[in-house]
């Protein structure tokens, strides 16, 4: 009622004046707001009004992780209005993940997460009851079924032998790898939540695998950026309903392969992680404390899919980069090997004992793609203090892994791709302080050790039988690749020659 008269009462040149005058108090007082937060966070880049550093991030991101390192230990940027901090050594991020764990161990509020996963699964849910539950059942039940046995490495040579004798299909034609390498690893996880593996030309699970990485890409882009900006364009047209309908399609899926389990379900004789949280549900129905549904079992099923597929097929796509690269690295990876192993023995986990060279290689590779720039996010689940700042609860934090990655203070060849990094003045391996790949703290990565597994014996595989080079009339890539919810590198061709198996 008082809106409408006072524009009756005013005339259009009048509206129009307090439509301006009002818009002028909005900007200034943003610019107050900006003020007053850059007097109390770490240093970092001018924000712009609303948007904050929105646009630098979305122009050039590597250019915009890169550029905040340089305000020290502790920088700070602006997601939007919101404020985040990002830690940039090694000795602060220690301090934060490990000394002072609890604090440091929630997750953010993603708009395009939560839009996805609805707060359910392991990765992305705050730090509390459900994630241990969640956490600690995972662990536990992908241990049951061959995490860190022999068993499981026999499963990932086996594997081995199915990608290369795929790439052997293509010797003498360039192709793109992605789809092989991304099917080789799912495999693996899928063999441990479904139970089976799938057939690299299995048109449906090439389907899958295809809206999978379609919607890594999406998720990270500027579209889902801007959907996280904008909450609010969840619910009008545009290609940020791409997101949710590849969600849909995956999580369907997933449902599917419940569905058949539940039809076919042998408590005495559980066949994999699905079977196994189905009985956990039933187990825990008179657990009033209990977070085990279908609901959390589908998504924390497509984590383990998720998180155990994209991130280790990624890192081999950029090592073939590197080794095509850098052929005399390739070669003398490949004469260690087959000193190690001749060209038939299948590598195992214990050859990395004699691979110092192929086993520097592999953390390089890691180090140097670097797929997780700004790692997972984090946030503060209580105020605390870090290094004199106060940081609210619900405080985003970043580890700069670019930076940490590439600390002149502690890598050898902190900007090129090197395997002396990770060798001593004796040529032998070791592990290095600052290799955070897979993170610290509570939040560490649940599939490090499956990820080790694949990532040595997958490379050893593969440069023991073939050698890769780049197609006639290319020589080079693109660093910075593409920014999705990893980094990845733009598709690639590559060619493949077996290797001469003179013994």
């Amino acid at each position: 009622y008082w809106i409408s008269l006072i524009v009756r009462l005013l005339d259009w040149s009048n509206l129009g004046s307090v439509v301006f005058f009002g818009l002028l108090f909005l900007f200034f007082s943003e610019m107050f707001r900006i003020r007053f937060f850059q007097n109390k966070l770490p240093p970092g880049p001018k924000p712009f009004p609303f948007v904050g550093n929105l646009p630098q991030i979305i122009k050039a991101p590597m250019k915009f992780i890169n550029k905040i390192k340089e305000y020290g230990e502790i920088s700070s940027f602006h997601f939007g209005r919101e404020p985040s901090i990002v830690l940039n050594t090694i000795d602060v991020v220690k301090e934060a993940l490990v000394h002072n764990a609890s604090e440091f161990s929630g997750r953010p509020y993603i708009p395009v997460i939560d839009w996805v996963t609805n707060g359910k699964g392991i990765v992305t849910v705050p730090y509390g009851t459900s994630w241990r539950q969640q956490r600690r059942f995972a662990l536990q039940t992908l241990r049951n079924f061959g995490l860190g046995k022999k068993s499981l490495e026999e499963r990932v040579s086996e594997e081995a032998r199915y990608l290369i004798e795929e790439l052997e299909k293509h010797k003498g034609k360039s192709f793109d790898p992605q789809h092989c390498l991304q099917n080789a690893v799912a495999n693996i996880i899928c063999s441990i939540v479904f139970g089976n593996r799938f057939d690299y030309d299995n048109k449906r699970f090439g389907y899958f695998l295809e809206i999978t990485n379609r919607n890594f890409i999406l998720a990270g882009s500027p579209v889902g950026q801007i959907t996280n900006f904008l909450p609010f364009i969840k619910y009008l047209p545009g290609p940020q309903q791409n997101i949710k309908r590849n969600a849909n399609k995956l999580l369907a899926f997933f449902e599917e392969a419940v569905k058949e389990h539940k039809s076919t379900l042998d408590r005495e004789n559980l066949r994999d992680f699905i079977d196994t949280y189905l009985v956990e549900i039933e187990a825990q129905k008179s657990n009033p404390e209990s977070t085990f549904s279908e609901e959390n079992m589908i998504m924390t099923v497509a984590d383990l899919f998720f998180a155990g597929t994209d991130t280790t097929a990624t890192t081999l796509r950029w090592g073939l980069i590197f080794m095509m690269e850098h052929p005399d690295i390739q070669e003398k990876c490949h004469q260690e090997i087959v000193q190690v192993l001749g060209y038939d023995r299948l590598p195992t986990m214990d050859d990395r004992a004699n691979m110092h060279y192929v086993h520097a290689t592999v953390h390089e590779i890691q180090r140097f793609a670097n797929i997780v720039p700004l790692g997972v996010v984090h946030s503060v689940t209580k105020d605390t203090q870090l290094r004199g700042y106060h940081l609210a609860e619900g405080t985003q934090v970043f580890v700069n892994m670019t930076a940490i990655l590439t600390d002149k203070d502690h890598w050898k060849f902190p900007y090129e791709f090197n395997p002396g990094n990770f060798l001593n003045d004796e040529g032998k391996f070791f592990r290095h302080e600052a290799f955070l790949a897979f993170s610290l703290g509570p939040r560490v990565c649940l599939g490090e050790q499956l990820a080790r597994m694949e990532l040595f014996i997958f490379f050893v595989s593969l440069i023991q039988h073939l050698k890769f080079i780049w197609p006639p009339g290319v020589d080079s890539y693109d660093r910075d690749g593409i920014f999705g919810i990893v980094r990845g590198p733009r598709p690639f061709m590559i060619l493949c020659h077996s290797r001469d198996c003179k013994k």
